[in-house]
């Protein structure tokens, strides 16, 4: 049996998790990552205060210690700086792929194993499985429609043989049964959505207290102007509402096609596959990340599936290049990727790893 922390957020799965690990008969400790609270002036309604109490409560149902781990500070640099950065320079970055690298499996891991803890648990749709050489691997959550190894892409091998995920097993609806049977306070709350400190509000709102409005044109492929945008790190790629453009076409929604820096004009085309820019089949991917082996096996280019984002299908790509930077060619173009967007490589059900999109097109 082993020393565990889990991370309690409040939420029911981490608090299922923590459940099965004591049931199993480790020696469990609750501990909340105090990351964020609301600032003076900032737009966001993050519920850590609600969440801390859940999470006490968890603790207090399961009999087991229970600490608050005050990562503030390297929460700000590590995420929101990076997040703020993306956006003044263009890209649209996940905070939530980071966020597991350098907080969940970073510094709270960190944390743990000098506590003398032997593993972090956490509430992720996905498993893990040791190999005989001492490795670790991830492997898809057993439920296909929670399934979250995606926002695993970047962790290292090191942090995968420390990690535990204890409902990668199971579906939704178990995971409530579960809860239920352990009377857990958590049981019947709602999932959280989004980040925790932008909360319910848009990101536009919260990206205007540290990013300046840019006005620009909105233009469509042709050069004509269109409307105004209030910046261009307002908007995504593949994007069809919000932008304030109404297309002229019955059924037909205009939709972001790109972001020309230069002229600061906001690009829009019709949303369908025909439209120049919408759909790409070549991209560059940088920050990679190896959950085990190295992602590149040499001898040329080589065949594995990838996920450009979360809610999408895995799809076959061919790869080539070094341990920092690969060149992808999907077998069928790809709607909307996005710079500074994770892509996550599998192969089967197992994930290898993951990168940072920074170049579409050839």
């Amino acid at each position: 049996m082993a020393r565990v922390l889990v991370g309690l957020s409040g939420g029911v799965d981490s608090s299922v998790a923590a459940a099965l690990l004591v049931e199993q008969g480790h020696e469990v400790v609750g501990g909340y990552m105090k990351n964020w609270i609301n600032e003076e002036g900032v737009p966001g309604d993050c519920p850590w205060e609600e969440d801390l109490e859940d999470a006490a409560a968890v603790a207090a149902t399961l009999g087991i210690e229970f600490r608050v781990v005050d990562l503030i500070e390297q929460y700000r640099e590590r995420i929101v700086d990076y997040l703020l950065v993306g956006y003044r320079s263009g890209v649209t970055p996940n905070p939530d792929v980071l966020c597991n690298r350098e907080m969940k499996f970073g510094v709270f891991l960190d944390y743990a194993l000098a506590q003398g803890f032997e593993a972090v648990a956490t509430g992720h749709y996905a498993r893990r499985r040791e190999l005989a050489d001492g490795d670790a691997v991830i492997l898809r959550g057993a439920d296909p429609n929670k399934d979250q190894s995606y926002f695993l892409a970047l962790m290292t091998q090191r942090q995968v043989k420390h990690a535990l995920f204890p409902v990668g097993e199971m579906l939704k609806p178990q995971v409530r049964e579960t809860a239920e049977r352990f009377a857990l306070p958590t049981a019947k709350k709602k999932d959280s959505q989004g980040i925790c400190f932008i909360g319910n509000v848009k990101m536009s709102e919260f990206l205007r207290h540290y990013v300046p409005d840019s006005p620009g044109e909105i233009v469509d492929l042709e050069g004509r102007v269109l409307g105004q945008h209030q910046g261009l790190h307002l908007y995504t790629l593949g994007q069809r509402k919000g932008h304030g453009v109404a297309s002229p076409r019955e059924g037909m929604a205009y939709v972001v096609v790109a972001k020309d820096a230069e002229k600061n004009h906001l690009v829009v085309g019709w949303d369908e596959r025909s439209t120049p820019g919408l759909y790409a089949g070549d991209c560059t991917v940088t920050s990679l990340s190896s959950v085990g082996e190295v992602l590149l096996p040499g001898g040329g280019p080589w065949r594995c599936e990838v996920q450009p984002r979360y809610r999408s299908q895995a799809v076959v790509a061919s790869l080539e290049g070094d341990e920092n930077r690969l060149k992808l060619h999907f077998d069928r173009p790809q709607r909307a990727l996005t710079p500074g967007q994770i892509c996550a490589f599998y192969e089967g059900g197992r994930l290898l790893g993951g990168g940072i999109f920074e170049r579409i097109g050839d």
